[in-house]
């Protein structure tokens, strides 16, 4: 008796946002039992998929359109009263985008997608948080894809491994979750966001493993969950998600009546719809879930990229950018970690390959005078053999190796340059074990030579820093704790000081930082590379550090570039390198490539688009 009481405890706490599903509802109109697929329209409309086409209804159930054709997998995304619907040409397999005018009452078809690779099982929408609207198209085998829809323009965005026998899928915009239905399994949520590698979690599964008989079949997203019937449409299942976790409620029998794959759910107003042999039946259904929403943040559009890099996998990492006499002929570095340092234009046409090793992170300095002469350098951490590998950069932009130097560290990572005011040039470099040793880099007799000047030791693994020439301070990223600062000066240490710590706006791990150089006496800004959640950090370069807002990097559809996401390396000048770039460029490695899949690059961002974005001075 006492673990019963208990039990009945544990599932009354589980069920903090609970349903109750009530008895049928009155009939619905006539015209929907005629429909395989329903969506309810703003104002009391709605839409019909049967077997003769897609049907457009007012409120009073007054036919006002349709568009003659077989089809299935009906999904909808509605803003105000424009309402964006998709369906599958059952023919051809080919997705159709449909506009609706609910003040006219007409359907009009938009261009359609090209013909699908696969033979498409389930196919669903997705509207993302920079408003673009995406449609997953589902293969019985698993083969997936994600394309991008923005006017005329279809675009492929990624190949997808998902499980065997899907036939519903639906997405939960709020959550960015992509939920599939495997018919002989269960339901999985995945990422719906492209960027990244992704992830899966069960949401609910079949017996012995779960509580669904048989597998999943329809589904239809809730405020904060789902609704599933199970693969016989005997029983339906509610589903709540909170804090990273799903709560099932208990189970409710429906008993549709369905073949296996026949059944279809819909919401319409705080009412949940079930089709089964006998048609359409409407139940009420309390629910008190609540949609998750995250904190809102600005989406900056890319201007360029660069080409993408020769190796695949995990390659590319660090950017530098070295400035010319003629702005336009700006060169980008990048590092790839399989094979050397690269060169690109201000195009992102690649002009040079270096191929010298496992090259991390690099940083450029300029007019440096050494040995009674002005030179340009380049310096990278070279992993092969733990060196620090330095390059002269000629006017013209091309570089050439001028030397290597023993660390002895063990596992050599970041690195980054300090230009001092009394001249020289000093480097920073750093181990995994959380050690910084800082090098003075000299030149005698036409040779480059480096002196130890210090070393100093973060508690966990650092990689990223940058040090601001014009205050004498480094920044540091110790990568699952924050952002540090300390002195500069080799010769006058000071104790690091936490800039920000890992939290709302920094998530772990820290990577890439570099410092924009406010012109004219404007405000100098840190800006911060947080990798744990594809987003990136601008901040006062100055105390009391003020965060001044985050940003991520979206689609730039009219130039087929993808976002950025899971960056390493970041680089930023204030220079004036024309066009876009009048305000200067902040550079970012992208770590998945879309739009289509493809090896890792740079992305291209204008400086005037994040200070309009985060409103700077």
């Amino acid at each position: 008796m006492k673990q019963s009481l208990l039990c009945a405890a544990l599932l009354a706490a589980f069920a903090a946002p609970a349903s109750v599903l009530a008895a049928n509802l009155p009939a619905l109109p006539a015209f929907t039992q005629q429909a395989e697929e329903l969506a309810r329209l703003p104002g009391g409309g709605w839409l019909a998929l049967d077997k003769h086409g897609l049907h457009l209804f007012d409120k009073s159930g007054r036919e006002q359109d349709n568009i003659p054709v077989r089809a299935k997998q009906l999904d909808t995304r509605i803003a105000g009263d424009q309402v964006l619907a998709v369906f599958l040409e059952a023919d051809t397999q080919r997705p159709v985008p449909v506009t609706v005018d609910l003040q006219a009452g007409k359907l009009t078809r938009l261009a359609p997608f090209p013909d699908a690779t696969f033979s498409v099982e389930a196919s669903c929408l997705y509207r993302d948080a920079q408003r673009l609207d995406h449609l997953f198209l589902i293969a019985k085998d698993g083969q997936a894809e994600q394309w991008v829809m923005q006017g005329e323009q279809r675009r492929l965005v990624r190949k997808l491994a998902l499980p065997p026998h899907v036939k519903h899928c639906r997405v939960d915009d709020g959550a960015k979750q992509l939920l599939v239905s495997e018919g002989n399994l269960g339901v999985w949520a995945y990422d719906a966001e492209s960027e990244g590698m992704g992830k899966r979690e069960a949401v609910a599964l079949r017996r012995p493993y779960g509580q669904l008989d048989g597998g999943a079949g329809a589904l239809a997203v809730l405020p904060g969950g789902v609704a599933v019937l199970d693969a016989k449409a005997a029983k339906l299942h509610l589903l709540a998600h909170k804090d990273g976790r799903w709560t099932a409620l208990p189970p409710q029998a429906v008993a549709l009546n369905a073949r296996k794959g026949d059944s279809q759910l819909a919401l319409d107003e705080g009412k949940l719809l079930l089709r089964g042999k006998n048609g359409w039946q409407s139940r009420a259904l309390d629910w008190q879930g609540k949609a998750e929403k995250t904190m809102p943040v600005a989406i900056i559009e890319p201007q360029a990229q660069t080409e993408p890099m020769a190796r695949q996998g995990d390659a590319a990492d660090d950017p530098a950018i070295w400035l010319s006499s003629n702005p336009a002929d700006a060169r980008i570095l990048g590092t790839n970690k399989k094979q050397g340092l690269l060169v690109y234009d201000l195009q992102g046409k690649q002009t040079q390959l270096l191929e010298v090793g496992r090259l991390n992170n690099v940083d450029v300095r300029q007019g440096i005078n050494l040995g009674g002469a002005k030179v340009d350098l380049a310096v990278a951490t070279r992993r092969d053999d733990n060196t620090m590998m330095l390059f002269s950069i000629a006017a013209n932009g091309e570089l050439s190796v001028a030397g290597s130097f023993a660390t002895g560290l063990n596992d050599i990572y970041g690195m980054c340059l300090y230009q001092p005011k009394a001249g020289g040039v000093e480097a920073f470099i750093n181990d995994k074990d959380g050690t910084f040793q800082q090098y003075q880099i000299g030149m005698s007799d036409g040779k480059f030579g480096a002196t130890l000047l210090r070393s100093f030791k973060v508690a966990t693994q650092p990689e990223g820093c940058v040090a601001d020439d014009n205050s004498g301070r480094l920044f540091l990223g110790e990568e699952r704790r924050g952002v540090w600062t300390t002195s500069a000066d080799a010769a006058r240490p000071d104790a690091l000081s936490m800039v920000l710590p890992v939290g709302a706006n920094l998530a772990a791990d820290v990577e890439g930082m570099a410092i924009y150089h406010g012109r004219n006496g404007a405000p100098s800004y840190l800006v911060v590379s947080s990798q744990g959640d594809s987003s990136y950090v601008v901040l006062d370069a100055t105390a009391p550090y003020k965060v001044r807002g985050r940003f991520r990097v979206g689609f730039n559809l009219q130039a087929g570039i993808d976002g950025t996401s899971e960056t390493d390396g970041l680089e930023v000048t204030s220079s004036n390198l024309g066009g876009p770039y009048a305000q200067g460029m902040l550079v970012i490695q992208d770590g998945y490539k879309r739009l289509p899949d493809g090896p890792q690059n740079f992305k291209y961002v204008a400086w005037a688009d994040v200070a309009k974005a985060l409103k700077l001075d």
